[in-house]
């Protein structure tokens, strides 16, 4: 996004009969494609390594669904992130805090485990409610309480990175 910014082509599409909301959501369309295809990635090597989840039907379908909330809720930052970043390069670095995020939660470890200082940190990032959801979706054991707090922390992304998109927008189209 901060490149079709920065080189005219946003000015290229301003002659023409586009709204302005068909290139943000072009590039959110594009960025979701990407991290779903990336998540494919993932999930087929992690099956040819022998992951065999325990989720029925409908949970493997919930799971998905999650996904795909997910890469839409990471699109919209991620393209409010380019908007609002004055070069390609620091677009690129704006996002690496939105990167670590998981790192810095139960993603690699369930937070029940973990020491008390950093299970107290672990409990709170934004990814945490989203990974867990995810796990006892494909365990089998699913939590109403983490799917409530995934499916709002997803919502608030996706809000957060749409109010922000469409308000740097405004502001340098």
């Amino acid at each position: 996004m901060n490149d079709d910014m920065t080189k005219g082509v946003i000015n290229r599409f301003k002659v023409m009969d586009l709204s302005r909301g068909s290139v943000l959501t072009g590039h959110v369309i594009v960025t979701t494609v990407r991290c779903l295809v990336a998540c494919v990635a993932i999930i087929g090597v992690a099956s040819a390594m022998g992951f065999d989840p325990a989720a029925s039907g409908l949970e493997r379908l919930g799971a998905i669904g999650l996904l795909v909330l997910l890469s839409l809720a990471a699109g919209r930052l991620t393209v409010a992130l380019g908007l609002a970043a004055k070069t390609a390069e620091s677009a690129g670095k704006a996002t690496v805090p939105l990167i670590m995020l998981p790192f810095l939660s139960s993603a690699f470890v369930p937070a029940d485990t973990m020491g008390a200082g950093v299970r107290q940190f672990a409990e709170y990032p934004p990814f945490t409610p989203v990974i867990e959801m995810l796990r006892g979706l494909l365990t089998g054991n699913p939590s109403s309480g983490d799917a409530i707090a995934a499916l709002a922390r997803c919502a608030g992304f996706a809000v957060l990175g749409y109010v922000w998109a469409v308000s740097t927008f405004k502001k340098r189209a």
